[in-house]
């Protein structure tokens, strides 16, 4: 019998529960959206993700310890990356290519009709609600203010603008459109869109324009 060369047990690769294969990993991944599209957050479990997947329950368990945590992480997969936007170099096409993105997110096959239902059970289960907002709602809105941050750098726009606000208004129309008004929003909306939110971004403000005001009354 060979005995083992020194640090070849380091290096062998674990088995078995240690090991958790990417590609399962999607898979599973894409049987949650596919539940949850089909049939809501309230009706999903476990085991019909599993039969979808076409694994066993442990499968799911060693990735995430409940329903929820597996929703708001594969969730979170999906929608955090897609608020990424490029430094377009200017704050309108930073702000038109934000719209886009958002408006993608929105029209996601599977995620457009999750969102909804996710909406509305976080409204009755403030559990969620919170786990929501910590995994995909802050990380969206803190790679949206990089846009803010981009336009500050230039000096494009003031540096006390109110982030939370711009935010916002910049999700709220496209989702009111989409959702509430069940009317499709169009490329000439986008640019007219972008072109409001500016104008109100470079807008000057009483403060800055109270200053402006002294300096042209001086002698």
């Amino acid at each position: 019998m060979t005995a083992d060369r020194p640090g070849a047990r380091a290096r062998r690769t674990p088995s078995g529960a240690a090991v958790l294969r990417q590609e399962l990993t999607e898979t599973i991944t894409e049987a949650v959206l596919d539940e949850l599209a089909e049939h809501g957050y309230g009706r999903l479990s476990m085991d019909a993700v599993a039969r979808r997947a076409g694994v066993g329950k442990s499968a799911l368990y060693r990735r995430w310890p409940s329903k929820q945590d597996m929703v708001v992480d594969v969730v979170s997969r999906l929608s955090v990356p897609m608020a990424e936007v490029p430094d377009t170099g200017s704050l309108r096409g930073d702000v038109l290519a934000t719209l886009h993105a958002i408006l993608d997110w929105l029209n996601h096959p599977r995620f457009g009709r999750v969102l909804p239902d996710l909406l509305a059970e976080a409204v009755r289960g403030p559990v969620l609600a919170d786990a929501l907002a910590a995994h995909i709602g802050e990380p969206r809105r803190t790679r949206g203010a990089a846009v803010l941050d981009r336009a500050i750098a230039r000096g494009e726009i003031s540096g006390d603008v109110d982030r939370d606000v711009v935010l916002d208004l910049l999700a709220a129309p496209l989702y009111w459109r989409l959702r509430g008004r069940h009317t499709p929003v169009t490329p000439e909306y986008l640019e007219s869109l972008a072109d409001a939110l500016v104008r109100m971004l470079t807008a000057p403000t009483p403060s800055s324009a109270g200053r402006r005001g002294s300096r042209g009354t001086r002698s």
